[in-house]
Formats: C-alpha cells, sequence, structure tokens
C-alpha cells in the first residue's frame, strides 16, 4: 500500500517519469494494472439520505527492483474504509471534544456501530499515533512547537495529528495547506486505522 496524490494524471506522469518509489525496497515503481473497485463515502450534510460517494478504482504498480506490487491509495482515503479521511478525522475530532459515538454518528450520518470501531481502533493505539506524528512533527518543523497537553489520549493523538500537518504546510509552502487527515492518511501509508498500525521504528520520512 502506498498513499499518493490525488490527482490521477499526476500519479500517471509520476509513474511514467519514475518518480515514485517502492516502499518496500525503494526502487523505481511502474504501471501495474489497477485495484479492486470500491465504494468510498464521502462527507455530507446531516440527514441526508443517502452519503454522498465516488467509486474508485485505484491504480496497481510494480516495483522494477525487487518486483513487490502496490496498490497506489489516494491520500483522501484510508486502507480498509468505506469512509474518506475526512469523514472518519471529523469523528475523531468530535471524540477528541468529548462527544460520545452515538452523537458523533448522528451528526455524520453514519451507523453508531460503524463510529463505534472507528473509536475504539483509535483509541487503542492513541499513545502510539501520538508518539509517532510528535516525531514527524520534530522531524518536520525546523522550529518545531509540541502539541499542547490534552485531556485524554485521544485527544492528544488528535492534536498532534493536528500538528504534523501543520509542520508539513510550512516546511514546503508550495504544496499549499494540507488537510489534516490527508496528512495523516500520507504519514501511515493509508493505514491509519489499520491493524499493525504504528509498527514499531516505522519510517516517519
Amino acid at each position: 500500500m502506498l498513499t499518493v496524490n490525488a490527482d490521477r494524471d499526476v500519479v500517471e506522469r509520476q509513474l511514467g517519469d519514475g518518480e515514485l518509489a517502492c516502499p518496500s525496497c525503494g526502487g523505481v515503481l511502474a504501471r501495474w494494472g489497477k485495484g479492486a473497485e470500491r465504494r468510498v463515502r464521502l462527507p455530507g450534510e446531516p440527514g441526508e439520505e443517502q452519503a454522498r460517494h465516488v467509486v474508485l478504482v485505484p491504480r496497481r504498480a510494480r516495483c522494477r527492483q525487487c518486483r513487490a506490487t502496490h496498490v497506489l491509495l489516494p491520500a483522501w482515503c484510508l486502507a480498509r474504509r468505506a469512509d474518506a479521511g475526512a469523514v472518519i478525522g471529523a469523528a475523531l475530532e468530535a471524540a477528541a471534544a468529548g462527544a460520545g459515538h452515538r452523537t458523533i454518528a448522528a451528526g455524520l450520518g453514519r451507523p453508531a456501530s460503524t463510529v463505534r470501531g472507528w473509536l475504539r481502533r483509535f483509541a487503542g493505539r492513541a499513545e502510539a499515533v501520538r508518539v509517532f506524528f510528535t516525531v514527524l512533527l520534530a522531524r518536520t518543523s525546523p522550529d518545531p512547537v509540541m502539541p499542547a497537553g490534552a485531556a485524554g489520549p485521544v485527544a492528544a493523538a488528535v492534536s498532534a495529528v493536528a500538528g504534523a500537518a501543520a509542520a508539513v504546510a510550512q516546511r514546503w509552502p508550495a504544496v499549499g495547506q494540507v488537510p489534516v487527515w490527508a496528512a495523516a492518511s500520507a504519514a501511515s501509508g493509508g493505514l491509519l486505522l489499520a491493524p499493525g498500525w504504528p509498527s514499531a521504528g516505522r519510517n516517519t520520512s
């Protein structure tokens, strides 16, 4: 799994020019067909009868060196999730502010069981996530400002994610303001809520 630019034309150009590196060995990635089609629900207004969605067919790539294949996931997505990162991020931010999963689910127009699953997964790794993004912030910003103390591990982790996203925007202003949860997806390789992430020693470059 590799997170990439949301613009398909940019990704195609990068693959053609050999600009994308294999996350396994650092070799050059080349085009290798397409992944399975999936529907991804987007942010919408509370009370909408049906969530807006897009049909995503991610590009696949193969490393010219180690021959490993990878799905190229747009940074606005998360692996194994039917909702866009911005939707899940909004739920995490609300939980950090003290809202319960039923209140959050009603506001987002999502099933309470789905939101509860997001919050439980994130809460179970909140400290590891906080450490990961705090390290990323420290490595990215020339003058890092560490996130202020937060009430609870989930709030502390969400604060660290936001701090790292702000540091990326400050370090590379040409990129523009990076949406917080797109930055989180990119930094985690789309694995923010996937099993086994973050692993010890994972690269935060």
